[in-house]
């Protein structure tokens, strides 16, 4: 994203603000105050709680397994998901990995900073922070890296950084098997919605799709009551998986947020704007934010499976009749995903731009 007028500005780095050990925070991460972080709801607290479905038993046929998963599908848009194909001592290795990298010096991470050309072009890949598009920004307190996971063919292995030494090989298992469970998952939801073929939102990921993967610092906060990790938003997704080592992730469910627990060895699950649209509105992708926290810090690694930038999507035709009507209109992916970076700076939902 280059623009000849324009520098973008390095923004602060948030692990250093946060070890200078000072009580405040500076005026860019303070959110209004409509969006303060209020008191939010254990989900355990309600009557039907985020579900946590076990994968092996679900391939397997368990009824059970299958009412919770459609449980969770329909009233919360995201689930905990156990019995997966990933073994723990990788899910271990990967949040290892993720926290030696953030751990290195700030001039070995700035190497690969998505600030290039004499700081004239933004690129999504690599370290920093999100776009910086206006003063009046709000900004995340978190860092990231962020990189090209799949396919292996898209991958920019320039900016796959070599410390640790046994991060790239530590990633790339953890993006095969985090496909598998991918795939599964898929399949499952195009049960849910009752499409003819089992691979209908599966195929939708093919050789030309991009899955991205986030990993998340956020670092310990002096005033949690006046920022967030991440602001209010839905994923541009098919689908997004996390895993992440401490409570901080919020989901929004009838005008009330709600605390997604951490079960040790489960991922957060969740549906993206793709498969909203694609279901005509039968399944909704849930509106999440991130909450700082004043005490520890927090480390996550999100995966996102999204579509083929090229890719036009819109609800399949045979979840559209003259009983449920269209609900979205057809958008390129690569539009999409541009609306969703805007989007997000405005506070708005790309998704409403869609819906007819």
């Amino acid at each position: 994203m280059a623009d000849d007028d324009q520098q973008w500005k390095i923004l602060p780095n948030v692990q250093e603000l946060a070890a200078a050990g000072t009580d405040e925070v500076p005026s860019r991460y303070v959110v209004r105050d409509h969006d303060r972080p209020t008191a939010a709801v254990a989900s355990d607290d309600v009557t039907d709680p985020i579900p946590v479905v076990d994968l092996n038993r679900l391939s397997a046929g368990a009824a059970d397994e299958a009412a919770k998963l459609r449980s969770a599908l329909e009233n919360w848009g995201l689930f905990l998901a156990v019995g997966h194909v990933i073994e723990p001592a990788l899910l271990g290795q990967m949040m290892n990995v993720t926290r030696e990298l953030f751990k290195l010096p700030l001039e070995e991470k700035q190497k690969y900073t998505n600030l290039v050309g004499g700081k004239k072009e933004y690129r999504l890949e690599s370290y920093g922070s999100d776009m910086d598009r206006s003063e009046w920004q709000v900004l995340d307190w978190r860092d990231r890296f962020y990189f090209i996971m799949e396919a292996e063919s898209q991958r920019l292995d320039d900016l796959w950084p070599t410390q640790p030494p046994c991060f790239r090989d530590v990633l790339h298992r953890y993006a095969v098997r985090c496909r598998e469970l991918a795939d599964g998952v898929l399949r499952e939801v195009a049960k849910v919605v009752v499409l003819r073929e089992e691979r209908y939102l599966a195929d939708m990921l093919d050789e030309k799709a991009v899955t991205y993967v986030g990993l998340n610092l956020y670092p310990r906060c002096p005033r949690p009551d006046k920022v967030l990790g991440v602001r209010p938003h839905s994923d541009g997704t098919m689908l997004t998986i996390l895993l992440a080592d401490a409570a901080g992730l919020q989901v929004l469910r009838g005008g009330q947020w709600y605390e997604v627990p951490v079960v040790p060895g489960a991922l957060v699950v969740n549906l993206g704007d793709t498969v909203e649209v694609v279901s005509n509105g039968l399944l909704k992708s849930p509106v999440h934010k991130v909450v700082a926290n004043g005490e520890r810090e927090r480390v996550s690694v999100a995966a996102f499976y999204t579509v083929d930038p090229e890719r036009e999507v819109e609800p399949a035709p045979e979840l559209v009749s003259d009983k449920r009507p269209r609900l979205y209109k057809k958008m390129k992916n690569s539009d999409y995903m541009r609306e969703l970076q805007e989007s997000l700076a405005r506070g708005g939902r790309a998704i409403d731009r869609v819906k007819l």
